[in-house]
């Protein structure tokens, strides 16, 4: 047992012994993570009944090492211990995940993971077929089983706080909610003053029809060209772009379409900002919290720097604009400057998310939001779901889906039971902004560097007071570690309006 253990050697040996054991259950995880990759990337068609049991056979073995008497007497005894701050940070975390875990039953858990593993190529076929009443049985058994899965938690709370916390610990429901007002309050008006601008920006710098294979070469010249290390990494195509991974294998997919060829580019750097900052945690602690990710907030503040505030700067564009022509020569009469507005021009009549600009995809974000939060708690039913999502397109941005594959069907997180996952989008855009402007108050205008293709000195910064730091602190310590101030919206909102205000001539 843990406790003869300790008692018979030192605090250093059974922490040893702990550590042994999280890195066991990190591993029977990361395994699912491979199988959840191949299932979305290159698994047969055909292969979903066996895939569904192997996964909820790596999420039961995971749950019986998490949730086992001997985790909780290592827990034990370590938390009456001395320990250092790195120490204490993993205890603290696996505490968490412990105490999440032995409250939720072990059917549930296996239940959960072949729903959600099924769920995918389903919610695919709806969404191809145009056919929201053919996933609409699962979309209402995931409801249920989450809202099971939240009461077993904590029967006393919001279920839809539960679930946030899953994706966002740290920072609260109403931290999320807060800052989700603002920015809706704030860039409504900003939005429209855009639209009433006489400016006159070159939207059709990209206009054109452009083979995948060529797409693909550009999209891995991108990925040279900010540093990705491909001894750990590749590249791929999926539905849905995502990365996943670990510090020695973190993947990025991309995805294609003929007469989309800077959505591609820019869904491509969105997702090396996924996978740099999993390839950016130390090694050496693999396995364990401080060789895993802050969570998604952090995680999407470095997608969302990596895609905002360099890939559609001006400099990147400079920067990258020849490179493209040497794959593109039909993008030889673009300049920088046509592509940098192209990059960033605000069009409130776009209905996917993933192709929505700076400012309208947070309106996106708060649609999601709030139909998510009725899910969960019963004010709004599945079957309904559709006509909710049109209705508050149409209200938010002026514009009415006229199908639901367009519409409630076009992202893949619900399949996967992500409930409470969007507003980390956000909050993910408001901390890279943060640490955007400390960073340039601390190495200075990084625009030179972007428009030479230098990165070091910017990715260096990231690694020191971000990356390295794995679990160590929480969401608000990390933010106040790097930054020097609490999380705000502050830095986003002066951004936004400055770049904007200075591309669309307003007052």
């Amino acid at each position: 047992m843990a406790t003869d253990q300790a008692q018979g050697g030192s605090v250093s040996e059974t922490y040893e012994a702990f550590c042994q054991r999280v890195e066991r259950i990190s591993s029977v995880e990361d395994a699912g993570g491979v199988l959840r990759w191949d299932q979305e990337v290159v698994m047969p068609e055909e292969g979903t009944p066996a895939r569904a049991k192997q996964l909820s056979t790596l999420s039961s073995i995971s749950h019986e090492l998490l949730t086992d008497d001997e985790t909780r007497e290592f827990l034990e005894e370590l938390e009456a211990a001395d320990l250092d701050d790195e120490q204490a940070a993993v205890v603290r975390e696996i505490r968490r995940k412990y105490d999440r875990a032995t409250s939720v039953p072990e059917e549930l858990v296996v239940e959960l993971s072949e729903t959600t593993a099924t769920a995918h190529p389903k919610w695919k076929q709806a969404k191809e077929n145009d056919d929201f009443e053919a996933f609409a049985p699962t979309l209402e058994k995931l409801v249920d089983l989450k809202r099971e899965y939240a009461a077993h938690i904590d029967p006393d709370a919001d279920p839809y706080e539960v679930l946030f916390a899953d994706y966002e610990p740290y920072l609260d429901l109403e931290t999320a909610e807060r800052v989700l007002e603002r920015l809706r309050d704030e860039l409504v008006p900003l939005i429209e003053a855009i639209d009433e601008s006489d400016a006159d920006l070159e939207t059709d710098a990209f206009a054109g029809t452009f083979e995948d294979d060529d797409q693909e070469a550009l999209a891995r010249d991108v990925l040279d060209s900010l540093g990705y290390d491909w001894n750990r990494g590749r590249l791929d195509t999926a539905p849905h772009p995502f990365s996943t991974g670990t510090q020695f294998d973190a993947r990025v997919t991309t995805r294609f379409e003929p007469e989309d060829l800077l959505g591609s580019i820019t869904s491509t750097i969105h997702e090396f900002g996924h996978a740099n900052y999993t390839l950016g945690l130390p090694d050496d602690h693999y396995g364990t919290p401080l060789g895993q990710s802050r969570d998604l907030s952090v995680h999407e503040s470095q997608s969302r720097l990596w895609e905002n505030h360099v890939g559609r700067s001006r400099a990147f564009w400079e920067h990258f604009l020849p490179i493209a022509r040497e794959r593109f020569p039909e993008l030889d009469e673009v300049t920088p400057e046509e592509a940098y507005e192209a990059a960033n021009q605000v069009y409130d009549d776009n209905l996917i998310r993933v192709e929505a600009d700076e400012l309208t995809y947070h309106l996106h974000i708060v649609i999601r939001f709030e139909i998510e939060r009725e899910l969960i708690s019963g004010d709004l039913e599945v079957e309904d779901v559709p006509e909710a999502w049109n209705d508050k397109y149409e209200a938010y941005l002026g514009v009415r889906p006229e199908t639901d594959a367009e519409g409630c069907l076009q992202d893949i997180h619900w399949s996967h039971g992500s409930f409470g996952y969007f507003p980390t989008y956000s909050l993910g855009s408001v901390l890279a902004a943060q640490l955007y402007a400390t960073a340039e108050t601390e190495l200075g205008d990084l625009s030179e560097d972007v428009r030479d293709g230098e990165f070091d000195d910017l990715n260096g910064w990231l690694r020191e007071r971000v990356h390295q730091h794995g679990k160590r602190y929480t969401t608000p310590d990390l933010i106040e570690t790097a930054t020097g101030e609490a999380f705000t919206a502050d830095y986003f909102l002066e951004y936004v309006e400055e770049k904007y205000g200075e591309l669309y001539a307003l007052e």
